[in-house]
């Protein structure tokens, strides 16, 4: 059986919303949905300009950048905030 890819585990995912007769509404990206699907590093800490202490970080590298995707730690842990960071600019989130 081969493993499950991260775009397959998406479509699977958007699959009810994409079938229904009603207007798009814009699906939440919840953390349990992101681990599972997206290979990441976790974050002992945010960068300051997302950082909140109701809040902790992972990051996925892709292409020339860092993505940094913050979550709550309440409720389903949604994701409230996205940053990128180009890889020439490692010293600006790693301080």
């Amino acid at each position: 059986m081969k493993p499950v890819t991260p775009l397959l585990a998406a479509a699977l995912v958007a699959a009810p919303q994409l079938a229904s007769a009603e207007p798009l509404a814009p699906m939440p990206l919840t953390y349990e949905v992101f681990e599972q699907a997206i290979p990441h590093i976790d974050l002992e800490t945010c960068p300051t300009e997302i950082a909140g202490d109701d809040r902790f970080c992972r990051a996925v590298v892709h292409h020339d950048a860092f993505h940094v995707f913050a979550f709550l730690y309440d409720a389903d842990s949604p994701a409230v905030a996205y940053r990128s960071y180009s890889t020439e600019a490692l010293n600006t989130i790693l301080k």
